[in-house]
């Protein structure tokens, strides 16, 4: 029986130690006092953990080398990913846009599962266990060495020790600097899904204002980069959420993009125009800023009312036609001024990573070292929010562990 060093206690390398565990013995070696740290923080605390969307569609939603990953999330699809937790226990729920949760939305719930399975695996954890250096000779890895001084022997290893967002969680780009050494190239490592920072200052205002059903367009002088329809965040410096976070990747060092915002979606111009004249029908007598509250939320009003130039104490019934029009043109084009992107720490996911041309799509194995292969977000690979990025981290974590077979 071959033994197997799994590196990285997130959810790529929790699963390639419980796969690789049904023909080896496998240890699994984690930096921080606990495993999915990370994990534990995604979706909100409530573990977004796959999509129910066909499988054939998550190459849709994943931006970089998706064929790349055609082995991996075939071999160990969303429909498994569900049963796996289901058989240990989690009961999951569907939500807007085909998103997954524990029922309980509790992340720890899908932590505690991975645990479980590990033990049941009779997988060896070792926590609060750094590396500092690994050994070779020739092409292949024969001991890793910890902190502590300790050397951990293993036949195959699986680096599974994600990318640099969310530093604080043990993502430090510490397996791109040992696979560097061992001969792999690393596609610089960049920001994907990060909130975006916007240039007006009245976005303090809105902060903590949460939208739902909206549409996001980023646009560069008239050209649509990028349009979602969606969940959205007001911050204290700019945008994020759901749709925004997907909308990051276009962002990228351009510069002149602006974000517009369609706050009623569901409405033609006409529609919208007939909505609020019924509204002004009904607040007739009003001024202009008590006309407002059955359209928009509480917080939104005094910004449009600003932005829309007309007097907030003008009565509604003496608001003109060209300024009702004004107002719909507002509502359905709410624009913003792009700055740039939050830093890379502050990034759900780190796009960029082991160039995929040196990995083996079919087994996960590098091209390079003999006894070597990959999973998760260490790899050059990412996707858009709902779920997708886990699921990749689970089926590259299978597929690494199942491979490896004497």
């Amino acid at each position: 029986m071959s033994r197997v060093i799994v590196v990285g206690g997130g959810p790529a390398g929790m699963m390639a130690a419980i796969s690789a565990a049904n023909k080896n013995k496998v240890t699994l070696i984690e930096k921080n006092p606990k495993l999915g740290k990370k994990l534990f923080i995604t979706g909100k605390g409530r573990c977004n953990v796959t999509n129910s969307k066909d499988i054939s569609e998550f190459f849709d939603n994943i931006p970089v080398n998706p064929t790349f990953l055609y082995s991996s999330l075939y071999t160990f699809t969303n429909e498994n990913t569900i049963d796996f937790f289901n058989k240990l226990g989690v009961e999951l729920k569907v939500e807007r846009g085909n998103r997954v949760f524990p029922k309980s939305d509790k992340s720890s719930d899908i932590i505690k599962a991975l645990e479980k399975e590990l033990a049941n695996k009779k997988v060896e954890v070792l926590l609060n266990s750094n590396i500092v250096e690994l050994n070779k000779s020739e092409n292949k890895i024969n001991y890793l060495t910890l902190e502590n001084g300790n050397k951990i022997y293993g036949d195959y290893f699986i680096f599974a020790t994600g990318g640099v967002s969310y530093p604080q969680t043990g993502s430090t780009g510490d397996g791109y600097r040992f696979s560097k050494e061992l001969g792999h190239s690393v596609v610089e490592p960049k920001a994907a899904l990060v909130p975006i920072e916007v240039k007006e200052q009245y976005i303090k205002d809105l902060q903590g204002l949460s939208l739902v059903n909206v549409e996001l367009s980023i646009k560069e002088n008239e050209k649509t980069l990028y349009k979602e329809f969606g969940e959205m965040l007001f911050t204290h410096f700019g945008i994020s959420g759901p749709i925004v976070l997907s909308a990051s990747r276009v962002v990228n060092n351009r510069k002149n993009l602006k974000a517009v915002i369609n706050l009623k979606p569901a409405l033609t111009k006409e529609e919208l125009d007939k909505r609020i004249q019924k509204d002004f029908i009904k607040y007739s007598n009003k001024d202009f800023k008590n006309s407002l509250n059955d359209l928009l939320p509480q917080k939104l009003i005094n910004t449009i009312i600003k932005l829309s130039n007309i007097d907030e104490n003008k009565k509604v019934n003496s608001i003109t036609k060209e300024e009702r029009k004004a107002l719909v043109d507002l509502l359905q084009n709410f624009k913003l001024e792009i700055k740039g992107l939050r830093p890379i720490a502050e990034a759900i996911i780190t796009s960029g990573g082991i160039n995929t041309k040196e990995i083996d799509p079919s087994t996960m194995k590098s091209k390079i070292v003999d006894n070597l292969y990959f999973a998760g977000e260490l790899i050059d690979v990412d996707a858009y929010t709902g779920g997708f990025n886990i699921q990749i981290a689970l089926s590259t974590g299978y597929l690494a562990g199942s491979s490896i077979i004497d």
